[in-house]
């Protein structure tokens, strides 16, 4: 018997179409991989160490640019949060008994150098009177962020210490505050 002609259809399949299977190369071994990631701790010779100075700058830099702008990813944990941004807005927007501190401690400095005993005991009791009125002027604000945050949040919803952060923004010069005040005076935030 003779053998009957395989009828089985051949069909060409597109190379475009095909799936390249596997990546083309062959997998490193440990050793080879460990090999390349290696890299001396410490940069070697003046070019790479002058170049890591450099870069360590640039980074430094764009920390201290971004913590005085405000950016929240620069900011360190006490200063982050929708919260602490209201109370610095809040702070920066009134006026303060506690920002003219530092004009008044000189000014006691000043006066203390006065050889009059009835001209330091007026300063002595001058700067009594401040401080009180100061922390009486950081209790008051205190008080009002923290209702203002209490109708916004909730009682649950209060960071830890917000009253603190507002003391101490109150009793800093403006200029010196970090990060650097957003609004301008007497433009209080709304939540």
């Amino acid at each position: 018997m003779a053998k009957a002609p395989d009828k089985t259809i051949t069909t060409t399949v597109d190379e475009t179409e095909s799936p390249t299977t596997g990546k083309g190369r062959p997998t490193p071994t440990r050793r080879e991989r460990e090999a390349a990631n290696q890299r001396p701790l410490v940069a070697t010779g003046k070019e790479a160490q002058k170049a890591q100075r450099a870069r360590l700058a640039e980074q430094r830099e764009r920390q201290r640019v971004g913590l005085a702008n405000g950016e929240e990813k620069f900011l360190p944990e006490r200063d982050k949060g929708v919260q602490r941004k209201f109370i610095r807005d809040y702070v920066d927007a009134r006026y303060s008994v506690g920002e003219a501190m530092i004009p008044v401690m000189v000014l006691v400095i000043v006066m203390s150098i006065v050889q009059n005993v009835a001209v330091q005991t007026t300063t002595l009791f001058v700067l009594w009177g401040f401080f009180i009125l100061a922390v009486a002027d950081c209790l008051l604000a205190g008080q009002r962020v923290s209702s203002q945050l209490r109708a916004r949040f909730g009682d649950d919803g209060l960071q830890k210490g917000n009253r603190w952060y507002t003391a101490m923004r109150a009793m800093q010069m403006k200029p010196m505050r970090l990060p650097k005040p957003q609004v301008k005076r007497r433009e209080f935030p709304t939540l």
